[in-house]
């Protein structure tokens, strides 16, 4: 059974993308939160190494709403494979926990 909250971290080449994910996502209450980092990314693409700035925007969600998000994400993202991944929160402060819940409600 999977915890009932995640993170979902989803990267994109832009900040304006990533916010565009963000502000999507938190519109259709499928995030709480979205916190965007700056990042560089080193990764291996088709054979080639590449070193490139991005930005990672990562989620806090109900887990139940990760399929609607990597659907979201899909939809408004430019990289041919984005990056989509939910990493469960085995624990959480209470108070934190009841916030996104509440966030997220439907």
């Amino acid at each position: 059974m999977s915890a009932p909250y995640s993170i979902a971290i989803v990267t994109a080449g832009a900040q304006d993308k990533a916010e565009e994910i963000a502000r999507a996502a938190l519109a259709a209450r499928l995030a709480a939160c979205a916190q965007i980092h700056p990042i560089r990314s080193l990764y291996l693409w088709k054979g080639e190494l590449c070193d490139e700035r991005e930005v990672a925007v990562h989620f806090k969600i109900r887990s139940e709403d990760f399929e609607a998000l990597r659907a979201l994400v899909r939809a408004l993202h430019d990289y041919e494979t984005p990056e989509i991944l939910r990493i469960e929160i085995a624990e959480g402060d209470a108070a934190y926990l009841d916030w996104l819940a509440q966030e997220t409600a439907k």
